[in-house]
């Protein structure tokens, strides 16, 4: 019994939430890493370790937990927490040196290439439930900060800033160019499936062939082609649901205890004034429901003849009804939170052809989105279309064409 007891306190003990310190180093180097990211695996936990590399972070179970420690520039990795409170790690670099980025005046390697450019390839943006194309750049991107004013997707995507904002009366938007060409439409109508890179020119050097207009900086976006001679189909299907993962505020819930707490309040009130308490709960009570003089101004409960609804204990009449009849409507308590947000359904489905057979190379893709909104009222549905074809006429003469179709129904509280 007493052993049974003992393994019992053990696997309580590994089940508890802890807090799990350590150092994020080189592995080459043994230099800390600054800002290196710490998340707890399969939850939106997460932290970024300090400049000298330390880090802390409470995890929600010691014995299982699983923390993912990544940094730009280097490999990703996971650690057990296996019960322990300290958990050093070292990074290995990634070597991605002969990996080809898009640039302004073509493709470079990162290994030839100079200036400072950052890209997201397709793989990457495909792991990402995303709405819009910018939404696929939160957080792989230094540099970049991604603003979103609202979570309405028809508000044309996050704001991007590229290294900060760079006048403070003009606009800070970068220049978005679209296989080569500059891009002035809503950036939300682009399906991300029909996206194979996007590349962002940081400095000046990388976005200078565009002037003054990519002063804030150049996001090139790159749309698929056909990558194999044998026709290829592909379809894809997406479902989720969206949820208000916010946290709740530590609200008032029950009725009986708000109008406590409300007659609490009428009753300070006077005494700080200088009343009598007398003269205070005579107030409190005479203009609980009276709106013009600081009450509630209206009642939930129904109270017996001559009876009043909080006693001088603060405590509501236990012959209080909860319900109220003013001969005209029935009062019962709302819950807000309820009436403005719900859990909704998402479902995404794409299909693509390419392929290429004497000298002709396509690529085609159809898409639909319906992103049910968390607030009522509130949706979003996209139908897009895509054609990429180009012709290899003759050795010295080409054919492309880049065609695209969309269309968005929205709908938005009181719209």
């Amino acid at each position: 019994t007493i052993a049974l007891c003992l393994f019992l306190g053990l696997g309580a003990a590994f089940a508890q939430k802890g807090t799990v310190t350590g150092v994020v180093r080189d592995a080459s180097t043994g230099e800390a890493i600054p800002f290196a990211s710490i998340m707890e695996k399969g939850t939106m936990n997460g932290i970024s370790s300090g400049e000298d590399g330390t880090y802390s972070i409470s995890v929600s179970n010691t014995g299982s937990a699983v923390l993912v420690f990544s940094s730009v520039g280097y490999v990703t990795l996971d650690v057990p927490v296996s019960g322990r409170t300290t958990v050093n790690v070292s990074l290995e670099v990634d070597n991605v040196l002969d990996d080809v980025i898009v640039v302004a005046y073509g493709t470079a390697t990162k290994e030839s290439f100079t200036g400072s450019a950052a890209m997201v390839k397709s793989e990457t943006i495909a792991k990402r439930v995303a709405t819009n194309v910018t939404s696929a750049l939160a957080g792989t991107t230094p540099g970049v900060q991604m603003i979103s004013s609202s979570g309405d997707p028809t508000s044309n995507g996050s704001s991007i800033r590229i290294r900060g904002i760079g006048s403070m009366s003009a606009s800070n938007a970068p220049l978005y160019v679209v296989d080569g060409m500059p891009y002035d439409g809503a950036i939300s109508d682009i399906n991300p499936n029909d996206v194979e890179s996007i590349s962002v020119l940081k400095d000046a050097a990388a976005s200078a062939i565009y002037g003054s207009r990519g002063a804030n900086g150049v996001v090139l976006v790159t749309t698929k082609k056909a990558n194999a001679n044998t026709p290829n189909v592909k379809f894809e299907a997406k479902w989720g649901s969206n949820s208000r993962l916010i946290p709740q505020y530590d609200v008032i819930d029950d009725p009986a205890l708000y109008y406590e707490t409300w007659y609490t309040l009428m009753y300070n009130q006077q005494r700080y004034a200088g009343r009598s308490v007398a003269e205070s709960y005579a107030y409190a009570d005479k203009n609980l429901f009276d709106q013009n003089n600081g009450g509630l101004g209206y009642k939930v409960y129904t109270v017996p003849d001559g009876q009043q609804l909080i006693g001088r204990n603060f405590k509501i009449n236990p012959n209080a009804v909860l319900g109220y009849d003013d001969g005209t409507y029935y009062y019962t308590p709302d819950n807000w939170y309820d009436e403005a947000f719900h859990d909704s359904f998402r479902q995404e489905y794409n299909i693509s052809t390419s392929g290429s057979k004497d000298g002709l190379t396509y690529y085609g893709s159809i898409g639909y989105l319906n992103d049910g909104g968390i607030i009522n009222n509130s949706g979003y549905k996209r139908y897009t279309a895509r054609i990429n074809a180009d012709y290899q006429a003759k050795p010295w003469l080409k054919f492309t064409s880049s065609v695209s179709y969309s269309y968005t129904d929205s709908q938005s509280p009181g719209t």
